[in-house]
Order: C-alpha cells, then structure tokens, then sequence
C-alpha cells in the first residue's frame, strides 16, 4: 500500500480531463458525432468542444507548470499535476504521481457532463459509448489503481443498461448520473431500471456535482456575484441528496450505495437534522446515511467532529479533485488531512480508505 503500508488508501474524486484521444473511441458509423475543439487566439488555455454549432462542454484549462503554480498560490491550495497524467495520455506518469502522493487507489469522474451535453439521444450514446471505452482502455493499463464512473445515455434506457454493463465488465465502479436529468429529479420512477442494474451488478450512483438541466443551470448561474459553481452545481447535489433519504428510493434498492461527490461535507448536519425533523415519524432512521447507503465526500477545511456528529463515522470519504483547479481541487489534499488533530487515528483511517472501499466496493 502506497499511503503508509497499512491501510488501502482511497482517493474518492479525481478526474480525467477529456482530449481529442477520448473521441478516438468513436464507432466508425459515429464519426459525425466526434466534438471538435474551438477557443479564442488570444487566451490558448480557454477552448469548448463544438458539435453541429452548439457548444457541448468545456474544455478544462492546459495551463503551464508555471500557470498552475500561480493558481495554487492564489488559492492557496497544491492544484499542480502534470498535464498528461491528468488527461491520461500517459497512465504511468499518472501513477508514479498517485505514489508521490500516497494514493493507492483513484476513482475517476468525467468532466465534460457536469451540464448537459447535447439533446440528441443518438448523440448522447455516441458519446457516452466513446468516453466510456476510453475509460475501460485505461482501466486495463491501470494495473486496477484506476477505477473509474461510467457515464449513461440517459435518454435511452436500453443503451444506458447496455453501457452499465460493458463498463462494470471494464473496471468501472459506479455509475454517473446528474442530480437533475432534464426536468427529471434524481428519484423519478424513470431511473429506476438504472438503480435496479447498478444493485444488481454491485456498483454506486455516483452524484457527482452538476446539473443535467439547461433551465436550471442558466437560472442558478451567478450574475451579480462571484459565487461560482456553489448554486448552479453543489446545491441541486444537496437537495437531491435530501430528496433520497426522503424518497421510496432506499426502500426499494436497500442495497444500491449513493456517493455525493465534490460539494464538501459541512452542510450533512443540515441535511440530516431536516430530514429526520420532516420524516414525520418516530421510525425514520436516527442515522440516515448509515441507513440508506448514502457517502458525502469531504473537504480538508470541513469541522469534521461536527459532521461526523450526524453523518457517522462510516460514511465520509474524501477526494483531491485531481486534475481540476477550481474551489474542490487540493491536490495534497492527503497530506493536510493527516494533519487534522480534531478526530481520531481511527477516524481518519475510515475516512481515508474503509468508507471509500465500502462506497466503492473495492
């Protein structure tokens, strides 16, 4: 184990940052579905993925060593990593850092889908198919330190189911959906037959921060602040959070594992105090989280005795957002966590590994 020797260490929030090489995956009869990249002349680290005219997602910044540099120590937090281990185009580089950094273990989100791609269903399984066979490309170079989320067609659910299954067979662990898909919420009956195979084959939903509604995200999106992604990205996650532990959903699926990703743990006392406060009944569960199955990831400046105060100690992970550079990404996000003098070596040890093989079923 490369964190202490110990103990499998679980980094619950990295990323791929998708290049040309993820729409190399294309079927031959899909090539009028492969993006194209567009930017400005004047700012080379800014560009869109362009398909039929309509931008599809943004292409994560390439900024230079020294760029990244300059980030960080405005943000105050380690966000430097070498561009092609985190657009994979060299996996061993990705895992010689993974070992400077004490990681054993990273689980990989997408980044193009944190809105929605295009509203064109052959479209969206084109992509999904391309991303994902990627992702099952580099599992195999990975030597199973790179475990990864599927992303799902949505729009068609039995392409969806078929991409569920291609992946789990492909070292995927979870699968990706959007706290909110179009007009759908996350707990439509819909999205049932997703929940049903990702029981079935032993995976998580993983609710990475997003927002899958063109209507929601311009309606959210800041314009007289500098809030950033906190109320177009991390607060659907949080309400969709809340909406499971209210819904049928982990009546019906008691066995489905859910991973709320990237929108910090601070507000779980929250969450957790209303839903128990609103259940409406002396037998909702003391402990929610622990009941339904249900994993936040953590920041390294959460007050963890608090949050563990509702969330347990079994059901916090923690991720370095690696690859991004934004308010999540803390690259050392390891290292500052085993500084924290306010909860226990045990503690710290679930959080670190337990809790994200459990979530993850590594």
């Amino acid at each position: 184990m490369s964190g202490n020797g110990t103990h499998m260490v679980v980094d619950s929030d990295a990323h791929v940052v998708e290049t040309e090489r993820t729409w190399d995956y294309l079927d031959a009869s899909e090539k009028k579905f492969r993006p194209k990249l567009f930017g400005a002349p004047e700012d080379l680290t800014t560009q869109y993925w362009v398909l039929d005219g309509r931008v599809l997602g943004f292409r994560f910044q390439s900024l230079s060593e020294k760029q990244l540099d300059e980030v960080s120590a405005k943000a105050g937090r380690q966000m430097q990593t070498p561009q092609d281990a985190r657009e994979l185009r060299d996996v061993q580089l990705r895992l010689d850092h993974l070992d400077e950094l004490g990681i054993d273990v990273q689980v990989l989100y997408n980044t193009m889908w944190i809105e929605q791609v295009t509203d064109h269903a052959d479209a969206e399984i084109a992509l999904c198919g391309s991303w994902n066979r990627w992702m099952a490309d580099v599992w195999k170079q990975g030597g199973g330190r790179l475990r990864w989320i599927c992303v799902v067609p949505a729009m068609t659910m039995n392409e969806a189911l078929e991409q569920i299954r291609f992946a789990r067979e492909n070292g995927a662990v979870g699968v990706c959906l959007r706290p909110f898909e179009g007009d759908r919420h996350l707990v439509d009956p819909y999205f049932y037959p997703i929940f049903d195979e990702a029981q079935r084959l032993d995976m998580m939903m993983g609710i990475h921060i997003a927002i899958g509604s063109p209507r929601m995200a311009t309606q959210f999106r800041p314009r007289y602040d500098s809030g950033g992604g906190l109320p177009v990205f991390r607060i659907p996650t949080v309400s969709q959070c809340f909406t499971v532990m209210m819904s049928e959903v982990p009546k019906v699926f008691p066995d489905l594992r859910w991973g709320f990703i990237e929108s910090s743990a601070q507000w779980v006392p929250w969450v957790v105090n209303e839903t128990i406060r609103r259940s409406g009944t002396a037998e909702y569960p003391e402990n929610p989280m622990k009941a339904f199955n249900i994993y936040v990831s953590a920041q390294t400046d959460d007050d963890f005795p608090y949050v563990l105060k509702y969330a347990g100690d079994d059901n916090i992970v923690i991720g370095t957002d690696y690859g991004h550079t934004d308010a999540s990404s803390e690259v050392d996000a390891f290292t500052i966590f085993n500084g924290n003098d306010t909860i226990s070596a045990e503690q710290k040890r679930k959080i670190l590994s337990d809790n994200g093989r459990a979530l993850y079923g590594l």
